[in-house]
């Protein structure tokens, strides 16, 4: 498959995505029973994978989706730019931040210790792929759906250019 000018090719099926989106949400389900945690899907990339994930989740809990911006291309700059959209008090409460990749880690660790200084009870991490480089880094997701090298991806609200993002196959570049 060609998008602009690259060609990819299927590396994660559908299937596979949902059944891996599922044992998450049952981990959450279990690690947070009588909890009710705020789920901060990080945009643009997580949504489709926080609507799927939010739809296993059988606790009670809230979201609200929040937004940075580190990438340019194909490749992260590592830079927080901003995190926007957080509109509520996360004092005392338990946040699980919904990322749809960690490349380098750099960005989520930034978002992390934000997060930490304004008092959250807990801060954890659920990502749906993480690359080799992210898992170097000292701030490490609790929930992970894919270990991949550092390969460049997208589909299943991954993209390239703001491209693929509707695939439901997670694709990789040739």
């Amino acid at each position: 498959m060609k998008i602009k000018d690259l060609t990819f090719k299927k590396f994660i099926s559908e299937e596979k995505i949902k059944s891996t989106v599922e044992d998450i949400a049952r981990q959450i389900n279990e690690d947070y029973h009588g909890k009710t945690p705020l789920f901060l899907p990080i945009l643009n990339g997580s949504f489709i994978f926080a609507g799927d994930l939010l739809r296993s989740v059988t606790l009670e809990c809230r979201v609200s989706f929040v937004k940075h911006a580190s990438y340019q291309g194909t490749a992260s700059t590592g830079q927080l730019k901003t995190l926007i959209g957080l509109s509520e008090s996360i004092f005392n409460q338990d946040i699980i931040i919904v990322e749809d990749i960690m490349d380098t880690g750099l960005t989520l660790s930034k978002v992390v210790e934000e997060l930490r200084s304004l008092g959250t009870r807990s801060t954890e991490v659920v990502t749906l792929v993480r690359k080799a480089p992210a898992r170097e880094h000292a701030v490490q997701p609790k929930y992970i759906g894919f270990d991949i090298h550092d390969e460049f991806i997208l589909g299943y609200g991954l993209d390239y250019e703001g491209l693929g993002r509707n695939l439901k196959d997670i694709y990789k570049k040739n």
